[in-house]
């Protein structure tokens, strides 16, 4: 009788669950190591705890890296479609809201649940509370070396053999317990490289940004520069804050702010509040509006279009006095309000922490990773999974596909080397 092949993961979140259950599935023998006390914790809080746990609209511009084709290819072995049967066979049947699916029930927790569940039906072995430490190469397989914390942060170490490990640990993105990049230090230990790891998916501070717009919500565009150039952009309600601007729009474009902040370049945000006017048809539909009310104040020259909040800054920005009559202000101004209306600019300073950011962009360099497997090309038997890897998603559930997608074929790939 054939000896069951040993798989060792470190990591339970969604593509160490996935991998566990895709091994198992193979007949592996696998165990699961997790450092928190449960499998699956930031799922929970993925969706605003509704978990958008993958998306109908798939092209490759939802995945970024140094090789952003390379989630794309992979996506093409175990694809969205096939995630929604996975997810249909273990009991979610799902909601769609314009392209993003959620469980019906609207609970992240669903998820969470039902996957711990199948990888206990499965009899993968689980011990949580366990962080590996050391993975080094012996012979044909792995010895492993973890760490057990139990009774109030006490520990204890124990070691490990397996024909193949999973380093499924995550990124240094949330305020998950033990979301401190562990995983890529184990990664580099065995040989392994990264492109620089920096938050994504992330809120963007800005230098003399107006802390009066704090809880102001607008719709528009923002449009962020590298050095002058176009490096991204997206629409949607755009948050501002204290200290700058958030919401999905700039969440999408945060990956680049980020490195072009590491790189010591110039990052700056243009914001348009009226995305659906041309410059030309803002300044005629003002100056008609001027014409129809000449003797309304500035102040409510706004209104109705904006916030008093934001009309008054972009006021101040066009340098058009509030107490002004609107019949008294200048073609000139005009131009200016139409100015700060559609390329209000933003100098983007830094970005929020690692605790705030959903992912991280950078990882481990998927040149040195086989697409069809992930299987290291370095180190083999060795293979990664989810967030470590230099992939990052979009927001809207592409994410969560990455890590239910490297997960699968991390899995099935160590099941069958």
């Amino acid at each position: 009788m054939t000896e069951k092949k040993k798989i060792l993961i470190a990591g339970g979140g969604a593509s160490g669950m996935m991998a566990a259950l895709a091994a198992a599935g193979e007949g592996a023998e696998v165990t699961l190591l997790e450092q928190n006390d449960c499998l699956g914790k930031k799922i929970l809080s993925t969706g605003n705890g509704r978990c958008n746990f993958t998306n109908m609209k798939q092209e490759p511009s939802c995945y970024r890296g140094e090789d952003p084709d390379f989630a794309w290819r992979a996506l093409g072995r175990f694809s969205a479609l096939e995630t929604i049967a996975f997810f249909t066979n273990l009991g979610i049947y799902s909601r769609n809201r314009e392209g993003c699916l959620y469980p019906y029930s609207g609970q992240a927790q669903a998820v969470r649940k039902v996957l711990a569940a199948q990888v206990q039906a499965e009899g993968v072995r689980v011990l949580t509370n366990w962080k590996v430490t050391e993975i080094r190469p012996r012979g044909n397989g792995f010895r492993i070396r973890a760490e057990e914390t139990y009774e109030k942060g006490k520990t204890r170490e124990e070691t490990w053999e397996a024909d193949a490990v999973i380093l499924a640990c995550g990124s240094r993105a949330s305020r998950i317990s033990g979301s401190d990049g562990s995983g890529y230090r184990l990664a580099e230990s065995l040989g392994h490289s990264l492109v620089p790891v920096l938050p994504a998916l992330v809120q963007l501070k800005a230098d003399g940004w107006p802390a009066k717009l704090a809880g102001v919500r607008a719709r528009g565009k923002v449009s962020l520069y590298v050095d002058g150039e176009l490096a991204g952009e997206d629409g949607g309600e755009l948050q501002l804050t204290e200290y700058g601007i958030s919401g999905i729009p700039v969440f999408q474009v945060s990956r680049y702010a980020a490195r072009g902040l590491s790189e010591k370049k110039e990052v700056l945000a243009e914001l348009d509040f009226l995305p659906d006017f041309t410059p030309e048809a803002l300044l005629d539909f003002l100056i008609a509006r001027a014409k129809r009310q000449p003797w309304k104040r500035a102040d409510l020259f706004l209104t109705g279009l904006f916030s008093d909040r934001l009309g008054a800054v972009l006021l101040r920005k066009a340098g058009i006095r509030e107490r002004q009559k609107a019949g008294e202000i200048s073609p000139l101004s005009l131009k200016d309000l139409v100015l700060a209306v559609k390329q209000f600019p933003v100098q983007i300073r830094e970005t929020c922490s690692f605790d705030q950011a959903q992912v991280c962009c950078g990882g481990v360099r998927t040149s040195e990773v086989k697409e069809e497997t992930m299987e290291s090309r370095l180190v083999p038997g060795l293979y990664f999974a989810g967030e470590i890897l230099d992939v990052d998603g979009m927001c809207g559930g592409y994410n969560l596909q990455w890590a239910w997608t490297s997960g699968y074929l991390a899995g099935k790939g160590a099941a069958h080397a």
